[in-house]
């Protein structure tokens, strides 16, 4: 059975919603019986769709993405009885789709996309006087901002910002395949993680007062 975390977390301390906890529960309750179809179609009933959309904002080009969605899929098959349940069954998935994006990322196949939409609208999009982002509200201008962010950048904020993991599991998620997951190494990680995301909101930030989004005096907000 999955042990408490490796560290408490402001986020973790607020409370995970109560219905999350049912799904890991079930899942677990699943896996002891080796009902592993019955979890593996919870899993994507539960998760699939955030899955998803983490992929689509990663990835940028829907083929990509829906392969990456296929290999996630396949992995989790594959993988769910070799489970050891040492995090959640919500961050051991969200590793295996981290681990879909970037083999999608780096084939050979994922080069020859074509360029995806928000990128190649970019200088178009510099050109014009009004631009997107200024014609919404400022949470969705925020996320057209982040979609110049590389795909590890991204990555990061959807974990943290619109996911909500804790630092330690935002940790097990990044991490490499070869990569120690022991407490300490977590912790170390998380460390660098977090400091990660503090330089890619600075940077987020700075962006968002050019483009006229936030005004200057709201840069040490």
């Amino acid at each position: 059975m999955m042990g408490p975390t490796v560290e408490t977390d402001e986020v973790r301390g607020a409370g995970a919603p109560a219905s999350r906890e049912q799904v890991e529960a079930q899942l677990h309750g699943h896996c002891l019986q080796g009902e592993y179809s019955e979890a593996v179609e919870l899993a994507m009933r539960s998760y699939g769709p955030e899955i998803r959309r983490l992929m689509a904002s990663v990835l940028h080009h829907p083929e990509l993405a829906k392969d990456a969605f296929s290999l996630f899929s396949e992995n989790l098959v594959k993988g769910l009885p070799g489970f050891r349940w040492e995090s959640s069954f919500r961050t051991w998935a969200y590793r295996l789709a981290r681990n879909a994006c970037y083999h999608q990322l780096h084939t050979p196949a994922s080069r020859e996309q074509p360029v995806s939409e928000p990128a190649a609208n970019e200088p178009q999009r510099h050109r014009t006087d009004t631009q997107p982002w200024q014609r919404t509200a400022v949470k969705e201008r925020f996320r057209a901002l982040r979609e110049r962010l590389e795909p590890h950048e991204r990555m990061l904020l959807m974990l943290r910002v619109d996911q909500r993991l804790p630092w330690t599991e935002i940790a097990r998620v990044m991490a490499e395949p070869d990569e120690s997951v022991t407490r300490d190494a977590l912790n170390r990680r998380a460390t660098a993680l977090r400091q990660q995301f503090q330089r890619v909101k600075a940077r987020l930030r700075a962006i968002a007062i050019e483009q006229g989004v936030i005004p200057a005096d709201r840069l040490d907000a």
